[in-house]
């Protein structure tokens, strides 16, 4: 069964395999709530979300969220292990927390499905995926990367069991990914996707190894990553550790 969401202005969708409509019906709408939760507490375009009244106080950590705390917390540690590359922060000293909610939210969610016993699932955020056992007859998840010349190619098609994949790149909404060193845009890549055994590990390095450019690409390996498969500027293919490709097909 599918269940389709627009959340944080992305649609998002949740596939469930085994499990009775009643108990995939109600486990949706849990993850949902996780989604939609996190929505309210970090969106940049809610006056109301603790992100906007964090930000209107200067930033202020004092008195936060366990929830803030933790996303704070993850995007620092990424900030620190890339030198500086990805970043959580802006000039002005603002939280600019957007590299570490999605794959967070995300991923809490496909938690809470775990926690409800539902064994095999692939939750889709916006094209950042986090899947657990398989679609059936024990075969894997089958995770398509879109070209980052355009959202109708696929990329290649990744064989994913138990974990998240998470891609950055700048083809939908401009160079819009900061290099947190030179606080300039991130121009070494196309596009990055990286599989780890979760997906908030998968985004924040997705965004990380964006930043870093090529030299992020090898790095990942040591922070958590799996594989990597990375457009550079020049159009060349860039694969890295454990990816496995859907049938006997290459990645074009």
């Amino acid at each position: 069964m599918r269940f389709l969401e627009t959340v944080m202005g992305i649609p998002m969708s949740i596939d469930i395999r085994e499990a009775s409509e009643t108990v995939a019906s109600a486990a949706a709408e849990r993850a949902f709530r996780v989604l939609r939760d996190a929505d309210a507490r970090f969106s940049a375009y809610r006056p109301d979300s603790e992100l906007s009244r964090v930000n209107a106080h200067g930033g202020d950590l004092s008195g936060v969220s366990d929830d803030f705390a933790e996303v704070v917390a993850l995007g620092s540690g990424m900030a620190e292990a890339s030198g500086g590359a990805f970043r959580i922060r802006r000039p002005d000293g603002s939280w600019d927390l957007d590299g570490v909610v999605k794959g967070w939210a995300a991923d809490r969610a496909a938690r809470s499905l775990a926690e409800g016993g539902l064994p095999d699932f692939c939750l889709n955020a916006g094209g950042d995926v986090a899947v657990s056992g398989s679609p059936g007859d024990g075969r894997p998840w089958n995770v398509g990367v879109r070209s980052p010349d355009s959202a109708a190619d696929v990329l290649a098609v990744l064989e994913v069991r138990d974990g998240g994949v998470a891609t950055s790149g700048a083809y939908e909404r401009g160079a819009h990914m900061v290099d947190g060193r030179t606080d300039s845009a991130a121009t070494g890549l196309r596009s990055a996707t990286v599989v780890a055994a979760d997906l908030t590990t998968a985004d924040l390095l997705a965004t990380a190894v964006f930043a870093l450019g090529e030299d992020g690409i090898r790095w990942a390996l040591g922070h958590g990553a799996r594989g990597v498969l990375a457009v550079d500027a020049a159009g060349r293919l860039l694969g890295v550790g454990e990816l496995d490709f859907a049938g006997a097909e290459h990645p074009r």
